[in-house]
């Protein structure tokens, strides 16, 4: 079935799909009876839940209505405060995910969360041949063989689900700008939302990376070789546009499976050169410290929503011996910057850091 004129102006296009040309939407086909992660359909929303919206590729977050024509992706979603889903239909029926986009069936809630909007299942999106899309078909290109240098990374890390990461990787972000760094933004896991990436640019960075950009509409049931590769994919691509920082941003909680798995993968993390934990309360701190440790990772600073209590602050620092700094502190960039040059025995000026790096010969994973 070829998209009508009268389709295209009614269907919503969600943010999962912003690598996706309009154009090459052209056709329905049928659905596939086991949805991989990343397959593109159309959808008619039948019942409006917990998401009453859905953000578009434009970052627009549009109004939802029965009888909406949504183009969605099929994706696994873990979001403890949220829903649990997985890439499966029932019928010509699945659940709406997330405000981004992600569709298949949700598997668990949070109890404070309402049922997830439904939707009817109308077709997958085919080219102008009559062949099937997915996502992967819009991923970045693989990188050059043979070693990639890589700019300076700082990790930001949490506790659990809005312990403070983005908000921490936006700090950060405004702070290394402001002591002469370019700084550029990955977000490597996590479920479609363009909010973290239009937080990202605001904060000036020069260029922000997802794992959409790799192809993934989540990374939720990744293998670490998965993960790894994405990493190396991003990590090429910024690379390229002459980077001094990249700050990349890990989601979820440090007991979470990806994340868990990646953090405990040295061909990931020697390649970390700071991490920055972003926790919500003290206890938090302490139990994520043990972790990090057990697996070799020395945070640079504690910040994320435990960083807004003074008194939290003060138990953090107390319990933990590292500094627990403010958004503020972060973005004034003082104290980041001078625990890297130690960290990393860099000299001024802070705009030589492109060779400083390169000499330093950091290899590809």
């Amino acid at each position: 079935m070829i998209l009508t004129d009268e389709i295209r102006m009614r269907m919503r296009i969600a943010y999962a799909l912003r690598n996706v040309p309009e154009e090459k939407l052209a056709c329905l086909l049928p659905c596939s009876a086991f949805p991989q992660p990343g397959d593109m359909v159309l959808t008619r929303l039948e019942t409006i839940g917990k998401n009453t919206h859905l953000e578009l590729t434009d970052g627009r977050r549009a109004t939802l209505h029965k009888d909406d024509l949504l183009a969605v992706v099929f994706g696994n979603r873990y979001a403890p405060l949220q829903f649990e889903g997985y890439a499966r239909m029932r019928g010509d029926r699945c659940d709406l995910l997330s405000m981004g986009g992600l569709c298949g069936l949700f598997e668990s809630k949070h109890d404070s969360v309402a049922e997830p909007s439904r939707l009817r299942l109308l077709g997958a999106f085919g080219d102008a041949e009559g062949q099937r899309l997915t996502l992967q078909s819009f991923a970045l290109p693989p990188p050059p063989q043979g070693p990639t240098r890589y700019p300076l990374l700082i990790a930001v890390c949490g506790t659990l689900m809005d312990a403070g990461k983005t908000h921490t990787a936006m700090s950060l972000i405004i702070g290394l700008r402001r002591h002469g760094y370019r700084v550029a933004a990955i977000k490597l896991t996590g479920t479609a939302t363009g909010t973290d990436r239009w937080t990202m640019l605001d904060a000036g960075a020069s260029e922000v990376l997802e794992f959409l950009d790799g192809g993934w509409p989540s990374t939720y049931l990744c293998t670490v070789e998965d993960l790894l590769d994405l990493s190396h994919l991003l990590l090429s691509h910024i690379s390229a546009h002459g980077t001094d920082c990249t700050v990349i941003e890990i989601a979820d909680g440090l007991l979470q499976r990806e994340t868990a798995a990646l953090l405990q993968t040295a061909r990931f993390t020697r390649m970390i050169d700071a991490w920055v934990l972003a926790a919500s309360d003290p206890l938090g701190v302490v139990g994520a410290l043990s972790l990090l440790r057990r697996w070799q990772i020395e945070p640079l600073a504690i910040s994320g929503r435990v960083s807004m209590s003074a008194l939290n602050r003060q138990e953090t620092e107390a319990a933990t011996g590292l500094p627990c700094l403010t958004a503020q502190q972060l973005q004034t960039g003082e104290i980041i910057a001078q625990r890297l040059k130690a960290r990393q025995h860099l000299s001024l000026p802070l705009l030589s850091l492109p060779e400083e790096n390169t000499a330093r010969g950091k290899e590809n994973l």
